[in-house]
This record gives structure tokens, C-alpha cells and sequence, in this order.
């Protein structure tokens, strides 16, 4: 008798267990589907689709502009090279940048320069890519680059009356569309005999300033009068990258 019990529950057991993995494998296939259904929905997505799913602020340019292209290639390779493009592009902005401070340092200042200048870890993005058409010897090509990065920017300032102030520059967010022409095209590698470049359009700038170990504000006029050079200098900087 207690043989023939276990039989029964032996064979109810495979029973519910062979039941049990039948519906699971049903569940499973179910959900690989819809999976490969969204995918493939994802995959087919157009223009029109993408911008009945973003907010129109959150427009990349690729999806407001049809001749606009991502570049998330562009920005993994970038990632990688960002350690030595610091390196390399921090000393020229230096060399660069600094005569202009000189030019637009605040009366109530002795001067102003860079004590320390690096641009931090944080590569820029570029959010997108579109050809223009030109002339037949040259190549157009727009760049829309993005950059809220995390430099170490200390401008050490000297006021007329011998007081030294350590500035830090932090926050600097910027948005904005570069412009590369590529000409004379020619016949011999890298098949283009110059590049020149300039900045198109500029979107956003922003940054804050703050004295290292004080407030700022806690210095009266200093705060102001800084503000109005710095926009003073981007302002310059922009002229020239866009009459380069």
C-alpha cells in the first residue's frame, strides 16, 4: 500500500513539475517576444517618433534637424584621448587666454592671471554632426559640441592696494555649434591643404566664481567687477573664434 501511495505522488510530483516548467517556458517565450518586439520598434524609430517622446528642450539636434547625425563613436574615441587633450590644450589656453585678461582686467585690479588651469576629467560631447555644401574645392562640416565639465580654474588677482585674492572658476556649462572648412581639397594626403575653424553659434556659458576660503560677496566690488570681465573676455573669444 505505502509502494503504491508513493507511486502516486511520484508521478502527481512529475506531473506538476513538468506543468510547472511547460508554463514557465510559455512566460519565458513570452517575454523574449515582447522584448524582440520593442527592440524592433526601437530599431524602426523615426524623426517623427523621437519627437513625440522627447520634450522639445530635450531635442538632440539629430532629431530636430534631419541633416543633423549622432556621434557617439566620436565621443567614446574622445573619452580615451581627453587625459592628453588636457594636457596639450590647457597650456594653449593659457598662452592664449591670458593676454586677453591682461586686456580687460578690471581698473579696480593690479592684475589677473592663471595660477592654476587644468580642464578636469570630463570630456566634452558632441551631440551632433551635419555636411554643408560649399564650393566644390571644400568641405563644410558643423559640430555641435556640449561640455559641462569639472576644471580646476584659480585666477590669482592683485588688487591696487596689495591684496591677493585667489579666484576659482566652477560650473562652467557650454553649449555650442563649431564650423570646420576643410580646403583646398588637393590630390596628396590628408588630401585637404588647411582647416579652418569658428564657433557658429553660441548657445550657453555659463559658470560661477568663488574666492578660496571666503565668500566672494564678502569682498565689495570684486564680485561685480569680475563678472563683467569674464563676459567681457568670452565675449572676445567668441569674436574671434567667429571671424576666424
Amino acid at each position: 500500500m505505502g509502494f503504491l501511495f508513493g507511486v502516486v505522488i511520484g508521478i502527481a510530483l512529475g506531473i506538476a513539475l513538468i506543468v510547472a516548467f511547460a508554463k514557465w517556458q510559455s512566460i519565458r517565450a513570452k517575454r523574449r517576444s515582447e522584448l524582440a518586439e520593442v527592440v524592433a520598434a526601437f530599431a524602426g524609430m523615426t524623426v517623427q517618433d523621437s519627437r513625440k517622446i522627447f520634450t522639445p528642450e530635450a531635442y538632440p539636434p539629430w532629431v530636430v534637424y534631419s541633416e543633423w547625425q549622432k556621434l557617439n563613436w566620436l565621443n567614446l574615441q574622445l573619452d580615451k584621448l581627453w587625459p592628453y587633450i588636457n594636457e596639450a590644450a590647457s597650456e594653449l589656453i593659457r598662452t592664449s587666454v591670458e593676454p586677453i585678461l591682461e586686456q580687460y582686467t578690471p581698473s579696480i585690479l593690479d592684475s589677473l592671471k592663471f595660477s592654476k588651469l587644468t580642464l578636469g576629467t570630463v570630456a566634452p560631447q558632441f551631440t551632433g554632426v551635419r555636411i554643408l555644401d560649399g564650393k566644390p574645392d571644400e568641405i563644410i562640416m558643423e559640430l555641435e559640441m556640449q561640455w559641462d565639465g569639472d576644471p580646476n580654474v584659480v585666477l590669482d588677482i592683485k588688487t591696487l592696494v596689495g591684496v591677493a585674492l585667489p579666484i576659482q572658476v566652477k560650473n562652467i556649462g557650454f553649449t555650442g555649434i563649431f564650423r570646420l572648412i576643410f580646403k583646398p581639397l588637393v590630390d596628396e594626403f590628408p588630401c585637404f591643404a588647411a582647416v579652418s575653424y569658428s564657433l557658429r553659434q553660441k548657445k550657453q556659458l555659463d559658470f560661477t566664481l568663488k574666492v578660496i576660503g571666503r565668500e566672494l560677496s564678502a569682498v565689495p566690488g570684486i564680485s561685480d567687477a569680475l563678472d563683467v570681465s569674464v563676459e567681457k573676455v568670452s565675449l572676445r573669444l567668441s569674436y574671434l573664434l567667429t571671424n576666424d
